[in-house]
């Protein structure tokens, strides 16, 4: 067997374990916590069903790219929930370091290509990556909000920390989705206080 495929196929079996880190969300029937691999197949699904909210200038097929290898660090960086502030902690420097063992398994023209898809969707500069970011973030709101709450009331979080650390995002990258979820949001907050 060739060298390239020993690379490929080593990566693709260490890339298994997404599906052994679990993330704060839990799934909408609250049977368990989400894990990463499921959280990147559900984002990226989310970005097919929900493409029609894009800009003119996404490309929707490198948008799935992004968010099917966007939290491969997690694995060894762990899930880092956004109303954890306790566990931002130095995430930048140890997602960096995955991200250097990682994709750094693959062959070299690989690894750069899926270095460049990743350091591109953590910059959020491109509309491809803005995108990605919106639905990224807009994920666990909507497993929240099928879920009586998921995990807000884990985190004490408000609405006007979901609108800071969540709608920002979301309106720069997909500015009818959030107007139509912020209404969803607002509901809920109003019937849970």
């Amino acid at each position: 067997m060739s060298a390239r495929l020993e690379q490929q196929l080593a990566f693709l079996t260490e890339v298994d374990k997404l599906k052994s880190v679990n993330r704060a969300n839990i799934l909408t029937d609250r049977s368990r916590a989400e894990n990463t691999g499921e959280h990147s197949w559900h984002v990226a699904l989310f970005a097919m069903v929900l493409a029609d909210q894009a800009g003119p200038d996404v490309d929707i097929a490198r948008v799935i790219q992004m968010l099917l290898i966007h939290d491969i660090v997690e694995i060894d960086a762990g899930d880092n929930p956004i109303f954890d502030v306790a566990a931002t902690n130095d995430i930048e420097a140890q997602e960096q370091a995955a991200a250097d063992r990682l994709f750094g398994m693959l062959p070299t023209d690989q690894a750069a290509s899926f270095r460049a898809l990743w350091d591109e969707f953590e910059a959020a500069s491109t509309p491809d990556a803005i995108f990605a970011k919106a639905i990224d973030r807009v994920q666990p709101p909507v497993l929240n909000l099928a879920s009586n709450g998921g995990t807000w009331a884990a985190y004490n979080v408000t609405e006007a920390r979901v609108d800071e650390m969540v709608g920002t995002k979301v309106t720069r990258g997909a500015p009818a989705l959030w107007a139509h979820l912020k209404t969803r949001i607002s509901a809920y907050f109003a019937q849970a206080s």
